[in-house]
């Protein structure tokens, strides 16, 4: 895999959506992928994760995963039917070296209240597709 240079950048806003894409195309990679993890057109969510995720990429979350597009987009039918009308928004930079990334974010509901919080550590291939997307819950703890 071709080694990817140092991404991090800002969440992206409705203000400066252009800038983000054009300064980090890892960043605008998750921003779709999450946007695809709740969109609950089957058809549009199909067309989102296509053109991120590579064919045989795979979701690693800690109550269930999915691989492939299919399964990708299964896990998004989980999703909504456990939380209906929430969205992903990305709440950090996206930290990256090599073929890796990690970003906080937040599942938000309707009423804007945060549902469940974490982290997602993700990697793309050499073309800069996702190939894997490990997720965590909540805050890490401290070793103490």
């Amino acid at each position: 895999m071709a080694p990817m240079t140092d991404t991090t950048t800002t969440p992206k806003t409705d203000t400066d959506t252009t800038t983000a894409i054009q300064a980090n195309p890892l960043a605008a990679t998750v921003d779709t992928h999450l946007a695809a993890y709740c969109e609950p057109d089957p058809a549009r969510r199909n067309d989102l994760i296509a053109s991120v995720w590579s064919p045989e990429g795979a979701v690693f979350d800690p109550p269930f995963e999915g691989a492939g597009h299919d399964g990708i987009s299964a896990m998004t039918d989980t999703v909504l039917t456990h939380f209906p009308g929430h969205t992903f928004r990305r709440t950090s930079d996206v930290d990256a070296h090599h073929t890796f990334g990690r970003y906080g974010w937040d599942l938000v509901a309707p009423d804007g209240a945060t549902a469940v919080s974490g982290t997602d550590i993700v990697e793309v291939d050499a073309n800069g597709r996702l190939t894997r997307v490990v997720g965590f819950f909540g805050e890490l703890t401290s070793a103490a």
